[in-house]
């Protein structure tokens, strides 16, 4: 599928993105994974409009009513990996590869990480959250996947060319249906991360034998804003946030971000006002 504006999410700042390019006169495209933190709103009554309590749920299903209604394509789905094609942008997504000449990244705030010990004091010396950025030093070796779902099969089908071994940890959850044949899978609950020289060098897990890997790619649930950022280059600012100017554009031309995903107030007035923003200068962008 070819557009000429994608926009990945569906809140807010995504459907508002998809509004205001799609009044512009360019095709648009919407992918979106469930509701988000909307999803959880049980109400909202600060928002500009609504006398009376709106939920969270209701929200978000009138602002992709909204998007359709002005000829958005809306797709259902999840965004895996986020690159660059002949003509412009290309996401992998689970419904197949989708190219845009411009992109606006509204995947919200990024997830909490699991809260297991080691994790975050070796981020960057051996826990890694690209496979694509990083699977170049995994020639050869050992290393785990952390995570259940497609994201997680996706990032594992990446290393499994590169790495000598990879291995999907599902911490207690439910193996995946289909496997690849050459993916070994350990779904015991991970106890903590053991380090050398301040370096990982394996899993402990609640029970049995450790994992020795050189590198553990953690890859939960969805792509996060951050994990597609990361895929394409983009700057984050110090506490994780993609980097945007004034117009919502971010250091890759053709590549706009809005909403929760750029920090600041995490409030539905200022991801509407944001994606307005983005999907105006994507349009902007296009016309240039």
């Amino acid at each position: 599928m070819t557009t000429d504006i994608l926009v990945l999410g569906g809140g807010p700042a995504g459907s508002t993105a998809a509004i205001y390019a799609a009044r512009s006169g360019k095709t648009v495209a919407l992918l979106y994974d469930g509701e988000g933190a909307l999803g959880r709103a049980e109400k909202i009554e600060n928002y500009y409009g609504f006398p009376t309590a709106i939920t969270g749920p209701a929200l978000f299903q009138a602002g992709i009513a909204q998007a359709q209604a002005m000829g958005v394509q809306v797709y259902q789905g999840q965004a895996l990996s986020l690159g660059f094609g002949e003509t412009g942008l290309v996401a992998e997504t689970t419904l197949g590869p989708m190219a845009a000449r411009a992109v606006v990244l509204a995947t919200g705030a990024r997830r909490r990480k699991p809260n297991i010990p080691g994790l975050a004091q070796l981020d960057g010396a051996g826990v890694s959250y690209c496979a694509v950025c990083d699977g170049f030093f995994c020639r050869g070796k050992d290393v785990a996947v952390l995570g259940a779902g497609e994201y997680a099969l996706h990032e594992a089908g990446v290393l499994l060319p590169l790495a000598r071994q990879v291995t999907l940890l599902t911490n207690g959850a439910e193996a995946p249906a289909e496997l690849p044949p050459v993916l070994a899978v350990d779904t015991r609950p991970v106890a903590r991360l053991t380090q050398q020289d301040g370096v990982l060098a394996g899993v402990e897990f609640t029970q049995g034998p450790a994992l020795a890997v050189s590198r553990l790619f953690v890859a939960l649930g969805t792509a996060g804003s951050d994990d597609l950022a990361r895929k394409v280059g983009l700057l984050l600012t110090e506490d994780g946030k993609i980097a945007v100017d004034g117009s919502m554009a971010t250091n890759v031309p053709g590549l706009f971000a809005a909403g929760d995903c750029t920090g600041g107030l995490l409030q539905v007035a200022k991801a509407v006002s944001q994606g307005a923003q983005a999907g105006l200068s994507a349009v902007k962008y296009l016309e240039k």
